[in-house]
């Protein structure tokens, strides 16, 4: 036979040295808790051939890897907690979230949304790309698409969703209001119909989309460079993304330059530079269908926000950026680095030369 001793010290050792093999494996860090854990942490990717052309360090905050697909999913997620804590929604209770948006906030709210237990009521211009309204239907929001128009304009998508939210429960659900003119995607949503509370989310003026920035975004991208940027560069839809993390760097670093990018016809170009908000499409005698008429979805205003109202001073300057531009940079891009946000990159280069 075999007679094995083993000290209890030496087992408690080994019970250790097993223990710390399964915590590199397990740590609490490293595991997100659902898919709403996924959000944020996103990594900086160094843009090798801008970089060395310019010879000017170029990176890009790789935002593409939320659930979502892009940083909205960060002012998404802030806004429901927010409504969650303030108790103005709480999950499973057919609670539905309202949002008009061009569609990256929609995606994230129904990625959300059905992650956290609630509804999705998305209301969108009806020029938008296809995709968007197919991939909201598939992830169970109701998609509601109307005409483009003005903020002014009660039927505008923004207006629109801020009405659908305050008539909801009131009556049995909205659907006795809506309009015939207006095409709607799924109508039932899939989680719980009681229609207890209906909730706006407001991207535009609610500053819990900054604070997302302000909290999340702006301490990553200080963590990841140890605090060594000259320039910051974004563009503005809500101006939450650019207010919350110039906010947040401006302080830190004193000497660093935020510029905005703005594609043809917003109004937040001649804002920065000239404290005027005015597109030259707006001139009598040349306004067009859309005021910010570009093929870049989702970026340029022509109205001042709750949310960009909150970066008053702290951006130095203004860039616009043309479809030409920022196509071209696109092409390049795929050609070069298989990745987006070309507008944006434009500017970088502008920069950088």
């Amino acid at each position: 036979g075999v007679v094995l001793t083993i000290s209890t010290n030496s087992l408690l050792n080994w019970i250790k040295k097993k223990q710390d093999v399964v915590d590199n494996y397990t740590k609490t860090e490293e595991i997100a808790d659902g898919i709403v854990g996924l959000i944020g942490n996103t990594p900086l990717m160094r843009i090798k051939s801008l970089s060395e052309a310019t010879g000017c360090e170029i990176l890009a905050k790789v935002e593409f890897l939320n659930p979502g697909g892009s940083l909205k999913d960060r002012a998404a997620l802030n806004i429901i907690k927010k409504a969650e804590e303030q108790g103005l929604i709480s999950p499973n209770s057919g609670c539905t979230i309202f949002e008009g948006t061009s569609g990256s906030t929609g995606i994230s709210i129904a990625i959300i949304s059905r992650a956290k237990g609630y509804n999705a009521w998305i209301i969108m211009p009806d020029d938008q790309a296809e995709e968007k309204y197919q991939l909201l239907e598939k992830l169970g929001a109701t998609v509601e698409k109307v005409k483009p128009a003005s903020i002014v304009d009660k039927q505008q998508f923004v207006n629109l969703a801020k009405s659908r939210a305050e008539q909801f429960g009131k009556h049995q659900g909205v659907q006795q209001d809506v309009d015939k003119d207006f095409e709607i995607i799924n109508m039932q949503n899939s989680i719980v119909n009681s229609r207890k509370a209906g909730f706006f989310a407001n991207q535009f003026e609610n500053l819990s989309n900054t604070e997302a920035h302000y909290y999340g975004t702006g301490p990553e991208i200080f963590r990841q460079t140890n605090g060594k940027i000259d320039a910051f560069v974004a563009g503005a839809g809500t101006g939450g993304t650019i207010s919350g993390i110039s906010r947040y760097l401006k302080p830190l670093i004193p000497s660093l330059k935020v510029f905005l990018v703005d594609p043809p016809g917003s109004g937040l170009y001649n804002k920065v530079k000239y404290n005027i908000m005015y597109s030259p499409y707006e001139a009598e005698g040349t306004r067009r269908r859309h005021q910010v008429d570009t093929i870049v979805e989702g970026v340029g205003l022509n109205r001042m926000t709750e949310n960009f109202n909150t970066v008053h001073g702290l951006i130095d300057d203004a860039i616009r950026v043309s479809d030409e531009e920022a196509v071209a940079m696109a092409r390049y891009l795929v050609r070069e680095e298989v990745r987006r946000q070309s507008t944006v990159l434009v500017a970088c280069v502008l920069l950088g030369n």
